[in-house]
């Protein structure tokens, strides 16, 4: 099944319980909540109070995409928060079998994320431990850039790896993804798709509608 996994950073703050609503009613069932934390990336956002704040509001997958540095000290604030799945970057953990523990130990889903300069091999020794990859097709950190089109290719590895060791593992990717080419993301491999601009930028309900007539083409 194909996922929209909304993220959260390009919402409309103002309004953002309606926001939240109108995407969940038109399809969306994963919401991807951006964490940064100026050091992995140069950004700032959200910590975990926002999280537990919309959680009451809301019934989709609460996916927390962790780009900060050892992330695995800030494993526990979000999983109290009620994060349902948590990605950690692989270039951010001294010890990434401990912080995927650590996610386990607070009954999370495992993500891992690789930048754009990460080859996909890097996961090959996690996959047995992990119910996500993320690949991120723009460099982490702002939104709206261009998707990398080589990501198509590292997205194809990834399926492929996954396929070769008999593992259900969600492909995620998240970056530069709208509707003129996220067909080319999913038939790569891809079954969540992240998607910020494409969603809020304008007409948040019609651009819901539109992702998901692609995506449910890919069940």
């Amino acid at each position: 099944m194909s996922i929209l996994a909304p993220s959260m950073l390009s919402a409309d703050f103002k309004i953002l319980g309606e926001e939240l609503k109108t995407i969940e009613e038109n399809g969306a069932t994963y919401l991807h909540y951006d964490v940064m934390d100026g050091m992995f990336v140069p950004s700032l956002s959200f910590g975990p109070a926002i999280l537990q704040s919309i959680r009451p509001a809301s019934t989709m997958v609460h996916d927390v995409h962790l780009m900060i540095e050892e992330p695995i000290r800030y494993i526990e604030p979000f999983a109290k928060a009620s994060a349902d799945v948590i990605t950690v970057h692989i270039e951010a953990c001294e010890d990434l079998d401990a912080t995927i523990a650590k996610i386990k130990e607070f009954g999370c889903k495992v993500g891992v994320s690789v930048k754009p300069k990460t080859p996909v091999s890097a996961l090959e020794p996690y996959l047995d431990k992990i119910d996500m990859i993320l690949i991120m097709s723009v460099e982490p950190g702002f939104g709206g850039q261009k998707f990398i089109p080589t990501s198509l290719d590292k997205i194809a590895e990834a399926r492929a790896m996954v396929n070769a060791k008999g593992l259900n593992i969600d492909i995620q990717v998240d970056g530069g993804i709208y509707t003129h080419n996220v067909e080319e993301v999913l038939k790569a491999g891809a079954n969540i798709i992240v998607a910020g601009s494409a969603v809020f930028n304008g007409d948040t309900e019609a651009n819901t509608k539109a992702m998901m007539e692609i995506l449910n083409k890919y069940e």
